[in-house]
């Protein structure tokens, strides 16, 4: 059983009188097994809790913890993070041209596990997992997310979650861009991890359609950097026929309030 803490989680961008906070005291636990969605407006802060996680350097955590299994994941650098079971689907995957898929993947497979995978072993398993998201053959020569289609993208970092095996997942708006057909077969993706591994999963979105093929567990809804609702998977159905509006307004009149008693 692996867990993520974090615990009154404060974090900025920028610097000096510059700087800006975006997360303002964000609380969540995620078991092994457990699917939470995050569920909020453009610009409430939930990319940021991703990256933040994942150890991004344009962020910088003023406080709180962040723990996985009792070990402080702030203090690790990012490979550290990856190797101790992190893992992060960015919502817009860059390009590494000059880099093929398939050296991608085992050379990132070397440097988590701490040895290369046996190389006629590897082979099978990439095949095969490819496969189960319906992916060419080919896709594996080709350069990393270079002229890839925005479902092409998504199923590459699945492919990538597939085969490394983490401990807990952050999905950072994987259903972004996704026709019907590429939204099914990535979402089936993480549903094999979840039951092949006990994964626990943080998956961040905009909209319920995705939560139609992964079923959370809980669902927070995140504003203005920080939750201000917490329930089950008919909390989403609420959501999507009342919207973000009065949760943004409420947030508001809330923060409007801490500045006149500051």
């Amino acid at each position: 059983m692996s867990v993520l803490e974090i615990r009154d989680l404060h974090v900025s961008v920028g610097e000096g009188d510059e700087a800006k906070e975006i997360l303002r005291g964000v609380d969540l636990t995620i078991r092994s097994g457990e699917t939470h969605a995050i569920m909020g407006p453009n610009g409430s802060g939930k990319s940021t809790l991703a990256y933040s996680i994942a150890g991004h350097p344009k962020y910088t955590v003023t406080s709180g913890s962040v723990t996985l299994d009792g070990e402080d994941v702030l203090a690790m650098s990012v490979d550290e993070r990856a190797r101790a079971g992190l893992f992060l689907a960015m919502q817009y995957p860059v390009e590494v041209p000059g880099v093929s898929v398939s050296n991608f993947l085992r050379t990132a497979a070397t440097a988590v596990k701490g040895e290369a995978p046996k190389l006629r072993t590897w082979v099978k398993d990439v095949k095969t997992e490819m496969a189960g998201l319906e992916m060419d053959p080919a896709f594996a020569e080709r350069n990393v997310n270079e002229g890839f289609s925005g479902g092409e993208k998504k199923r590459h970092e699945i492919l990538q979650m597939r085969l490394l095996k983490p401990k807990i997942a952050v999905l950072d708006e994987t259903d972004s861009g996704l026709d019907v057909d590429a939204l099914r077969i990535v979402s089936e993706g993480v549903n094999r991890t979840r039951e092949d591994s006990d994964l626990g999963v943080l998956l961040i979105t905009h909209y319920t359609r995705i939560l139609r093929y992964i079923k959370p567990d809980f669902v927070h809804v995140f504003v203005a950097g920080r939750f201000v609702e917490e329930g089950g998977a008919e909390l989403a159905d609420k959501l999507e026929s009342e919207g973000y509006a009065a949760y943004v307004k409420d947030s508001a009149e809330q923060a409007a309030s801490e500045a006149a008693s500051a």
